[in-house]
């Protein structure tokens, strides 16, 4: 399964590589833009934009509506999988 992970990116690092410095849950790391950067869509003005990451790829822009509601799915799915996870234990 392939999952795209909802970031805002904060800072571009080097406009001639097209990578640029993503936010995923505070968490920073810099990635390629080059799938999200066109001639309407130029490298600066991607500072500030939603984006699915995948795999150190910005993948697509989206809205901040859909990013947060991805993210909080996802924190739900790993909540639930940590209590699953503990169902499966011993009980001491």
């Amino acid at each position: 399964m392939c999952l795209g992970v909802p970031g805002r990116i904060v800072m571009v690092d080097d406009s001639v590589n097209q990578t640029a410095t993503v936010e995923i849950c505070g968490v920073r790391r810099q990635i390629n833009v080059a799938c999200i950067v066109d001639s309407e869509h130029p490298i600066e003005s991607c500072i500030g934009v939603w984006v699915l990451v995948h795999v150190g790829f910005a993948m697509s822009r989206i809205g901040e509506a859909q990013a947060i509601e991805t993210l909080n799915i996802l924190t739900e799915l790993g909540e639930a999988q940590a209590e699953a996870e503990s169902m499966r234990l011993p009980q001491q």
